[in-house]
Formats: structure tokens, sequence, C-alpha cells
């Protein structure tokens, strides 16, 4: 088995020259320079006590520097914890005390709250070929025998190869009790494959890195899928709808983003007059990691002048399940069939199904190892056969593609009839004046309210009751938002994601 950092060690050897990232900080390496930094990085962490199966934080945004913090760590048969720095302390703080690392590595020059996380760890400044990080060494408590018996010890860790250990992944949101995603050697590089080779990569492509590395979307399909190609990544470390445009002219081929990204940037250039990229590079663009809607498909690939491929992944699958490979305006909108190594059923047996509706359930090398000190969560959705549950509410069509209807647990009830959120939203994202949307249930009076809370630009936006009206057009009575917000922003996490669990509590002023 090929190990993760393997990959790029042979291109450091095989073509030393070659470009491999660069930052919006200013550094540009080649693999051979790449390959350098991290000897250079190495004996800091060995100085720091580092041992193989030891987990490393790397609290960080896009940079060289995270790049050489990952892979040094893999080469030492340590297990990387990317966080992304902009979590803030009492999350990071909580997964400090689940994943109990040996070493914090952040990314201070790169990113302001990576350098206050460093201020508050008590972490020391270290810098070389690597760039500059620093460096903290938490102290810990003993794990009590109550921790172990809940499966706190790492010798109940939830998998039977600790060595192949490559990752460990925090699923978003950890508001409770946090979920590490173990992920292996094999996963990383079977997703990475899987991803350079639906996409037809070669060592020539430039690809955009603004999906965070701290997430399976830009670890997996961006960050492997380039180095085992031999690929250059341009890493951004916060996503910036004016620069993601300057990049896309700048010699970028390929981009991964999810769907709110593409109409940040479809809005930015519409506000500078634009109507269309024009970029003679761009030959691949995808979208993942939440649903798509017709509309914004179709203003996508007006835009980029290349068909927009659809994709569905989660963490616990290494991010790859399904994707398409459709040509310019097909109306597709499915997410693809399985990848090949990949198989996908659909479960019945589960609220909300029927007539062809279940829950996606997943088998491959992609999945998971298992939650990190969480026997009784991985039983919950890994079963003896390897079957991961999903979760998530899919129908297979006649030709094998997968439709997403929504995630089972955002399944709004309302009057007694389910409503899937992505409908409602595909609804009134296709008004020409809405940037995106997000719609939750809101339970009040024993039933479920359909809240929807719309991005308008701030001059060019339309009448909540036009909109209300534009919407009933297409929708049955119970789809249609009981209540309709609109606003400027919406909370989202650092890959652009929206982030529905906050909607509620973030707009409690504006709710009737």
């Amino acid at each position: 088995m090929t190990l993760w950092h393997e990959y790029f060690e042979q291109h450091s050897r095989q073509r030393p020259n070659a470009p491999a990232f660069k930052d919006n900080g200013g550094t540009a390496w080649t693999y051979r320079e790449l390959a350098r930094a991290c000897d250079d990085l190495r004996p800091h962490l060995t100085a720091a006590g580092l041992q193989p199966g030891d987990r490393v934080m790397v609290l960080c945004e896009n940079c060289c520097a995270a790049v050489v913090a990952l892979f040094a760590i893999s080469q030492m048969g340590g297990v990387a914890v990317p966080v992304n720095a902009r979590m803030q302390a009492a999350e990071v703080d909580r997964i400090l005390a689940h994943s109990h690392p040996r070493v914090v590595l952040l990314t201070g020059a790169a990113s302001p709250d990576a350098a206050t996380h460093a201020l508050r760890l008590g972490a020391q400044e270290i810098s070389g070929e690597f760039g500059a990080l620093a460096m903290a060494t938490p102290v810990y408590p003993e794990i009590s025998d109550c921790a172990k018996e809940k499966g706190g010890s790492d010798e109940d860790a939830g998998t039977q190869s600790p060595e192949n250990l490559a990752v460990l992944l925090y699923t978003t949101g950890t508001t409770g009790d946090p979920k590490g995603v173990m992920l292996s050697h094999d996963n990383l590089t079977f997703g990475g494959g899987a991803s350079a080779r639906l996409r037809d990569m070669t060592a020539q492509d430039v690809v955009y890195g603004a999906l965070p590395l701290s997430h399976v979307f830009g670890l997996a399909s961006v960050l492997t899928a380039s180095v085992m190609i031999g690929a250059e990544v341009r890493l951004e470390a916060r996503f910036s709808a004016a620069r993601f445009y300057q990049a896309l002219r700048a010699g970028v081929t390929l981009v991964s983003a999810v769907p709110q990204m593409h109409a940040l940037v479809i809005q930015y250039a519409k506000e500078q007059g634009l109507e269309q990229l024009g970029s003679p590079d761009l030959r691949y663009v995808s979208s993942g990691a939440a649903p798509l809607d017709p509309d914004c498909k179709r203003r996508a690939e007006a835009f980029y002048g290349v068909a927009l491929q659809n994709g569905y992944g989660m963490t616990e699958a290494t991010a790859g399940i399904c994707a398409t490979r459709n040509t310019i305006g097909d109306p597709d909108t499915s997410v693809g069939p399985a990848l090949p190594g990949v198989s996908v059923r659909l479960d019945q047996n589960v609220p909300g199904a029927g007539d062809g509706l279940g829950e996606v359930c997943i088998r491959g090398r992609n999945v998971m190892l298992g939650y990190f000190r969480n026997p009784d969560a991985t039983r919950a959705v890994l079963d003896a056969g390897g079957w991961l549950r999903s979760g998530d509410m899919g129908r297979l069509d006649a030709k094998g593609n997968l439709h997403i209807d929504g995630r089972a647990k955002e399944l709004i009830i309302h009057g007694g009839f389910n409503v899937f959120p992505p409908e409602v939203e595909t609804a009134l994202n296709s008004h020409p004046q809405v940037i995106q949307s997000a719609v939750v249930g809101r339970p009040l009076d024993g039933d479920e309210q359909v809240i929807a809370f719309v991005q308008v630009a701030a001059e060019d936006h339309p009448d909540v009751e036009d909109l209300r009206s534009f919407v009933g057009q297409q929708l049955v009575g119970y789809k249609c938002p009981s209540q309709i917000i609109l606003t400027k922003h919406l909370p989202a996490a650092p890959t652009g994601k929206i982030l529905k669990h906050l909607l509620l509590a973030h707009f409690a002023d504006r709710l009737v």
C-alpha cells in the first residue's frame, strides 16, 4: 500500500522542479522545495516527542506551511488532526480534549485566528524552510476509568489497523460531543485517485485551493488528488469572491467548490458589469458538499463557459461517493452514478422513505475506519458488512444516477406532509434576484414551520410578497415558506457552506 505522503516524495525525485504549491502569502514551492521543507520540520516534531501513532493538531488556514505540517506528520507515522483556525476557542478545546494531540502546530503567519490561538495555548514560534509556524505541547490529565469504559482510550479507538490511520477529521458543528472521523492512508489515496481520474487530471493542471484543508473536500479532492498526479495547487487562506474571480483569470484550469461559492463569484462578476468569465484555461468546474439546483447550474455554466459537474460525498466516505460527467447544457441535476469501486444502495425502512426514496448507504475503500474513541457512534452508522449509513435521503433513476432529496435529519414535517428543504431552496434560487437561500424547520405548536432565509444584493432585491408569490407558482401550498427572511449575508462555514443549524438563533429577532 502506498502511504499518503509517498506521492509527493516520488514527484520530488522524478520532477523536482515542477511547481507544487503557491499561497497568497507569496510562498511558492516546487516539489523539491516541498520535500526540503518537510525535512526541516521533522526534527522539531522529534524534539517535541512525537512518536508513530501520536496525534498532531494542525490549527490552520490554507497555506504552504499547513501542507508541510500535514505531510511531515505523515512521514513520521503520526496522525494529523487538521482543524480550521477560525473555530472558536471552545470548539478547539473540545477537539483538543477528545483527540489528545502530542503537539499542536499553528499557521499564525497566514491566519490571524491561528495567531490568537497560539497566544492562548502558549505556543512557541519555530521557523525554517517550511516558513513560520507556532508549536505547543499540551498537557492532559490521565483518562479516567469511566472514560475508558466509554471508548476513551487509544486501545479502543474503533479501528483494527491503527497503524494505517492517516488523519482525524472532526465533523462540522461539534457543539456537543465531537466526532473524529478516522481516515486511513488507503481512504485518502483511494479518494484522491478517484477524484483525479474523474477530472482527467494531469501534471499540467493548475488547481484552485480555496476549500479548507481542514475539510475533507479540500483535503481529499483537492490536495490529495493534486499531489497524486503532480499538479500545482494555488492555495487561498480564505474564500473571497474577488480573489476567486482573479484566480480564475490567471491560469487556473480546475476548480472544485460548493454551490455557495459559485453563486457569490457570479454575483461579484455581475456587480462588475460582467456576465461571463472568459478564461481560455479553465476546463473543469465541479460543485459538491451541498445540493445543486437547476438554476444555479444554468447560471454557472453560462458564466464559466464549461459544464458544471455535480458530486456527492461526506467526511465519513473520504469526500467522494458519486459524481457526474455531463456535457455543458445537460439538464441533469443528479449527483451522478457511484464512483468506480464504490457501491450505493437505498434503505427504505427509515422514516420519510417509500416510493423509491430511501436512506443512502455506501460501501467501498472510501468508507472511514470509524469514529475515534466512539465505538457506539461507529456501530450506529457502520455495519459488519462495511455499509455506511449516510443520513441522506435519495432515489436512483433508470440510468443509475443518484438524486439527493435532503438530509433525513433536516426533513420538515409540516401539516403531516414531508418537506425536504432542497426542493424549496431550488424554487427560491430560481428567482433572478436571489443569490442563495437556506430553508429549515421551526417547531411551533406541535407542527413545524417552513422558514426560508434568502441572501440578496443590497441594491437589487425582490419584495418578500413577490418572492412568496413566485415560489407559490412552483410549489404546493404546504411546501411554501411560512416566513421569508431577506438578508445580505448568511452564516457560513469556511467552505462557504451555509450553517443551517445557526440560522434560527442568528435571526431570532426577525422571526414571528
